[in-house]
């Protein structure tokens, strides 16, 4: 069984400004914070994809993209599951830019359909379009972080492709989870 998921990556570019901004406040919070170059906005989730299933997701996937436009997306402000008050996780947003958000909505409801085709248990949880910066040992008031985020917003880029990433729980620095890029689609092909 595979752990995967399909996410769009942010380039380079955007990853550093986001870092950048991110770099200088870090210190001001104990939190366990997750690593830039693990940064992906997750479209779609199969805690379980059969080994026998994954060439099936590979092939889904491919054909989803395929159908989908590039997307123009950012990241602006912030925000933190499951509440600001008891948060677990504090995120950055994504924003459409030009894209409409029901675009990266629709993008997400395919990928997830591909997975599910292909005989992945798929997330069900509704679709909250981010990326995750930090997670907290306890439920914690971030009230101030998120205040802090919502005067960043980053540099915007196109989704040109999709990817099917593994991820491999407890085998990254830190014991975070190491990720794995198996496959990339482009998307309008």
């Amino acid at each position: 069984m595979h752990r995967a998921f399909v996410a769009a990556i942010p380039p380079t570019d955007v990853v550093e400004h986001l870092e950048e901004f991110l770099s200088v406040r870090r210190d001001a919070a104990a939190y366990r914070w997750t690593l830039p170059d693990q940064w992906h906005v997750t479209l779609a989730f199969a805690t379980d994809l059969p080994d026998r299933s994954l060439d099936d997701a590979v092939e889904h996937i491919a054909r989803t993209a395929a159908k989908q436009p590039e997307l123009t997306l950012g990241f602006v402000g912030g925000g933190a599951f499951p509440h600001p008050d008891r948060a677990k996780v504090l995120y950055a947003d994504v924003a459409g830019g030009d894209t409409d958000r029901s675009d990266l909505e629709q993008l997400a409801t395919t990928a997830r359909a591909a997975l599910n085709k292909a005989g992945a248990k798929v997330d069900g949880q509704r679709f909250r379009p981010h990326v995750t910066l930090a997670r907290l040992g306890q439920p914690e008031n971030v009230t101030r972080w998120i205040r802090v985020l919502d005067a960043y917003t980053g540099p915007s880029w196109t989704v040109t492709e999709l990817a099917l990433v593994e991820s491999h729980l407890g085998e990254g620095p830190g014991r975070r989870p190491r990720y794995e890029v198996r496959e990339t689609f482009p998307l309008g092909s």
